[in-house]
């Protein structure tokens, strides 16, 4: 499916979703090596996202995934970054550096990027597929 998209916008789909893959990926090495979870979340919430995240990441890397549960892993992504952004907010960690609610909202920038392009080449896929 990914082939039908030219040369160029394969390379931005790939770049764009590799760099979201690598901070999910990061983040679920955080959560799992370290005692404190960050935020003030209870401890159940931790383990909760660390699962979702591994699956999601594998949802976006396995080509074999429906389509619908790639949407569903893209929407997931979306509302952790969007959250991770919002509880920096109100921890005041802004006041800190404002990296801290600026990051995931770059990261949510390149999810964007990255589904439009999915969207794209499934939409080149399904029309190439159709009987003329």
């Amino acid at each position: 499916m990914l082939n039908t998209l030219p040369k160029r916008e394969r390379w931005i789909y790939r770049t764009a979703t590799g760099l979201v893959l690598a901070v999910m990926v990061f983040s679920i090495i955080n959560f799992v090596f370290n005692d404190h979870f960050p935020l003030g979340f209870p401890p159940y919430f931790k383990v909760e996202l660390t699962v979702a995240k591994i699956l999601g990441v594998l949802a976006l890397l396995i080509p074999a995934v429906p389509f619908k549960v790639k949407e569903f892993a893209y929407f997931g992504f979306a509302i952790t970054l969007v959250s991770a952004s919002i509880a920096h907010i109100g921890r005041g960690d802004a006041r800190l550096s404002v990296l801290f609610v600026i990051d995931p909202l770059v990261f949510l920038g390149l999810l964007a990027v990255s589904y439009v392009y999915f969207e794209k080449s499934h939409s080149l896929a399904a029309a190439a597929a159709k009987p003329s």
